[in-house]
C-alpha cells in the first residue's frame, strides 16, 4: 500500500484502476478526444498519482455499492443479481456494466415488474406486517401461499388476502371481551397521519381507515396492521429510490473519471497546450460538480431519514406508555421501523462522506492541471 497526497490508501498494482478508465471508455461510448489505449498508459505509468487514486476511489466505491445492495433490504431480484456481479471472474468491468444503464441492474428492477414477483413480494410483506395475535387467518393465509407454487402467491394476491381478513375480522367482532374500544382521540390521532406523517404510504393507510363510511374495525385494523404496512412500504420506497439514484449517479462519475484522466492524459502531448489544459480543467471541474450534487442529494436523504428515525421513535414511546391496546400493536412494529430508518440515516451519511471525497480530488486535480 501507499498513500495518496490525503493519506488515503491506494493500491499501485490494482487492475481495476485501468480496467474501468478503459471500459468506459470503450463501451460507455464517450467522447474525450484521446484513445483509451492513452487513458490506459496514464494510469499505468503513474499508478500512485491523485488522476490514479480518484479512478481507484471511484472503483472501489462502485463495488462497495454494489456490495450494499447485495446486502441490502431491498428484493431478492436485485440482492442476487448484485451478488452475481461481485462474484464475476471479470472483476470491476463486470460491476462497471452491472450499474450502466441496460446492465445487471436495470435487468433486475425489469424482473420486479414480473406478475410472480409481486405476488411474492406482497406474500413477504404481508407475513412481516400482520401480527398473529391481530390477523392469525391473514397470517397463516400468506404462510401457505409463500410455501407454495406461484399459482398459490397469485391466487392469495388476488382473492385469498381479502378471504382471510375477513374471516379475522368476524373472529374479532365475535370476540366481544376482546373487543378494543376506539376513542375519538384515536381517531384524532389517525386524522393528524393522514395528513402530517413523512411517509406517503403511512398517509395513504392512514385516510383509508378514515375513509367515509368507515367503522371503528377499521381503525383498529389500522393499528393492527395498516400502519405497519404503510410503513414498511415508505421504507422499500425509499431504499428503491435512493439505489436507483446512486447507481447512475456512478455510471455517470465513472465516466466523468476516464474523461479527465484521458483529458489530462492528452495535454502531455498536445500541440495547443493551452486549450488542451482548459479541457482538462473543464473535465475535473465536471466530475467535481457531480460529486457535489451528490453530496447535497445523500445529505437531503440523511435529514430524511433521521425525520423517519425521529418519527418512528415518539410512536414506539407513545406505544410503550400507553395503556390503550390499540397503542399496544403498534409498538414492536415502531421500533423496527426506527431502527430501519437510523440504519438508512448511517448510510446516508457515510455517502455523503465519500462523494465529498470525491468532490475534493476532482479539485485537486482540476488545480494541478491549471499548473
Amino acid at each position: 500500500m501507499v498513500a495518496d497526497s490525503a493519506g488515503r490508501g491506494v493500491r499501485p498494482q490494482r487492475w481495476a484502476v485501468a480496467a474501468l478508465a478503459v471500459a468506459v471508455l470503450t463501451a460507455g461510448g464517450v467522447s474525450v478526444g484521446a484513445a483509451p489505449a492513452r487513458a490506459h498508459a496514464v494510469v499505468a505509468a503513474d499508478p500512485a498519482g491523485p488522476a490514479s487514486a480518484a479512478v481507484a476511489a471511484a472503483a472501489d466505491e462502485a463495488r462497495a455499492r454494489v456490495l450494499r445492495l447485495a446486502k441490502s433490504g431491498l428484493p431478492a431480484e436485485i440482492r442476487t443479481s448484485a451478488w452475481n456481479a461481485l462474484r464475476s471472474t471479470r472483476g470491476d468491468a463486470a460491476i462497471t456494466e452491472w450499474l450502466a444503464p441496460g446492465g445487471g441492474y436495470d435487468g433486475a428492477k425489469q424482473r420486479l415488474r414480473d406478475a410472480r414477483s409481486r405476488n411474492r413480494a406482497f406474500c413477504e410483506r404481508v407475513v412481516a406486517t400482520h401480527p398473529v395475535g391481530f390477523s392469525p387467518e391473514v397470517r397463516s393465509a400468506a404462510e401457505r401461499a409463500l410455501k407454495g407454487t406461484d399459482a398459490d402467491r397469485a391466487a392469495f394476491v388476488k382473492t385469498g388476502y381479502a378471504e382471510a381478513q375477513q374471516r379475522d375480522r368476524t373472529m374479532r367482532e365475535a370476540d366481544a371481551k376482546h373487543r378494543l374500544e376506539v376513542a375519538e382521540q384515536d381517531r384524532a390521532f389517525v386524522r393528524a397521519l393522514a395528513e402530517d406523517d413523512p411517509g406517503e404510504q403511512v398517509r395513504v393507510a392512514a385516510r383509508w381507515a378514515l375513509r367515509p363510511g368507515s367503522t371503528d374495525a377499521d381503525v383498529e385494523e389500522f393499528f393492527g396492521y395498516g400502519w405497519a404496512t404503510g410503513a414498511a412500504l415508505d421504507v422499500e420506497a425509499y431504499r428503491l429510490r435512493v439505489a436507483d439514484a446512486e447507481v447512475r449517479r456512478h455510471h455517470v462519475l465513472s465516466l466523468l473519471v476516464a474523461q479527465a484522466v484521458a483529458a489530462e492524459e492528452a495535454l502531455k502531448s498536445s500541440a495547443d497546450a493551452a486549450q488542451a489544459r482548459a479541457e482538462a480543467e473543464r473535465a475535473w471541474h465536471a466530475v467535481a460538480e457531480h460529486a457535489d450534487g451528490a453530496r447535497n442529494s445523500w445529505l437531503a436523504e440523511q435529514d430524511a431519514a433521521m425525520a423517519q428515525a425521529g418519527n418512528w421513535q415518539n410512536i414506539a414511546r407513545l406505544a410503550k406508555e400507553s395503556a390503550d391496546g390499540l397503542w399496544q400493536k403498534i409498538a414492536a412494529p415502531a421500533e423496527a421501523r426506527q431502527d430501519d430508518w437510523a440504519k438508512e440515516q448511517t448510510e446516508a451519511g457515510l455517502t455523503a462522506s465519500f462523494w465529498k471525497d470525491m468532490a475534493d480530488r476532482a479539485r485537486d486535480s482540476e488545480n494541478r492541471v491549471k499548473g
